[in-house]
Parts: structure tokens; sequence; C-alpha cells
């Protein structure tokens, strides 16, 4: 199977630029998988076929230049602190919602279709960090947890990180009931805000990145940027699951180079 042209100029990219720290997010497109999967589905076990996926990944390691650390995500809060060896082949896969690492040329990932992905970088390259955040993680506390991380492992202020929202479920396409609104403390009875918006009987349209943008404010982030593009509405450039149910996966991915460049 031949690849598509590497479409680097439709790959998102931060706005900010921290030497040493190379981040991304990938779409749909530049990969080998073909049906609901096309083209550069980077998840196991979604129906794709293994070999295209395998292809897929390693395009993506050509591209950035590190090792992709993929995670099995659980809407968690768990970070792990990844190290040279795993990205080995033979690595055990870790069962966390975020990574973080300050070892140049791996690359911490979050794997999303809907669910906003979270890239962190330190000052100076000193650590870097990647979040998987859907509501229930965000509501648990996992962009707060991995901040803590990041700034623990560069001996840094929360004020001192960059943090950079990718492309999730967006205001308008994001259906949620109480439950989500309970999570988060918020009244079922007030008014619209800018988090909720009542949309039918027990169901309001809720703002996740504007919802990960509080909570990171209120841990002390000062410069974030990013969470302006929306995976449902975007068809032709971004996997959902939300629309397509059988679908595959984008990766936001964020890593330190290797002296030289990545």
């Amino acid at each position: 199977m031949q690849a598509e042209p590497w479409p680097h100029a439709d790959w998102l990219r931060p706005g900010w630029h921290v030497p040493g720290v190379g981040a991304l997010m990938t779409t749909r497109h530049g990969g080998v998988s073909q049906g609901p999967f096309q083209s550069l589905n980077l998840r196991d076990g979604l129906g794709d076929d293994p070999l295209a996926v395998r292809q897929n990944k390693a395009l993506l390691q050509a591209a950035i230049g590190a090792q992709p650390v993929f995670l099995n995500q659980v809407h968690g809060t768990q970070v792990v602190r990844l190290f040279e060896t795993d990205g080995a082949h033979d690595a055990p896969v870790h069962t966390a919602d975020a990574s973080v690492t300050t070892e140049p040329g791996v690359a911490c990932t979050a794997q999303v279709a809907d669910c906003l992905p979270v890239l962190f970088a330190a000052p100076n390259a000193r650590a870097v960090g990647a979040a998987h955040a859907g509501w229930r993680g965000l509501a648990l506390g996992v962009l707060e947890a991995t901040l803590a991380s990041v700034c623990s492992l560069a001996q840094c202020k929360p004020s001192e990180v960059q943090v950079w929202l990718g492309a999730c479920i967006g205001p308008r396409r994001f259906e949620v009931g109480a439950d989500v609104l309970d999570a988060f403390g918020a009244s079922t009875t007030a008014g619209d805000t800018a988090l909720f918006v009542r949309h039918a009987p027990g169901k309001w349209l809720a703002n996740l990145p504007q919802l990960a943008r509080e909570r990171l404010c209120a841990a002390g982030v000062q410069a974030i940027s990013g969470g302006d593009w929306c995976t449902v509405e975007e068809s032709s450039r971004f996997f959902s699951f939300r629309r397509d149910r059988v679908t595959g996966r984008m990766a936001a991915a964020i890593w330190i180079e290797r002296r030289g460049g990545a």
C-alpha cells in the first residue's frame, strides 16, 4: 500500500515555540488505511488492518524524528513517566491517560477521535507531557495531574508551562446529560453559561476546550492556546467517534528534540 504524500501543512501545530521541543497533532490524512479508517489511523483493535496501523505508526515516527509511545487510555488520571526503553518494540503498554518525559527522542502521545488532547511544554525543554482528556478524565483532574508531573520534573511553576489544546468535539456538537454537569459541579437549573448551553430537555451542549481552559487557569497556567477545531464538523479532516462510530484515531504528540534537531 502506498501512503499519501505527507500533508504536513494539514497537521495541527501549536502556535507557541519552545526551543528544543517538537509538537503536533495528526489529522486523518497521510497513511495507508482503507475504508472508515482512511487513512492515518494510529490505533490497533478497531477493526483496521494491523499491518496498516503498524505502517501508519512507522510513518508518524519517521515524520517527527522521535519514538511515539502510545498508552492504553481508560479515561482516568494516571500519569506515567516515559523513558527511552518505553519506545522499544517489546515494551509493555502503560495503562494511563497521560505521560511525561525528560528523555530526548521519546514522544508523549495522546490518541483521540473527539476527546481533547492537551500538550505541555516546560521552559528550556526540561520536560514535556501529553494528556488524553475526555470529560470524565477532565472532571477527575487528569490535566492538573499532568501539569504537576511536568512541573515536578522541570522544577518550574505552572505559570512557566506552555499548554496547547488540540482538536476535539466542539461546543456546537457535544451534547451531554445532567451527569456531566454534575461531574463539573454545574447547576442543571441555572441559565446558559460559557461551559454549558441548554439544548433539549435533559440535554446541554458542553464546551470541552473551555472546561479545560478554566481548570488549567485555576491550576496556575497562564499560556494556553489552541482548541479551535471541531472533529465532528470537519469530516474530511478529522476522525470522529461520535459522528461515525467506526473510525480511526489521530494522535497529538510532543517530544524533546535530540541535539541537532528532530
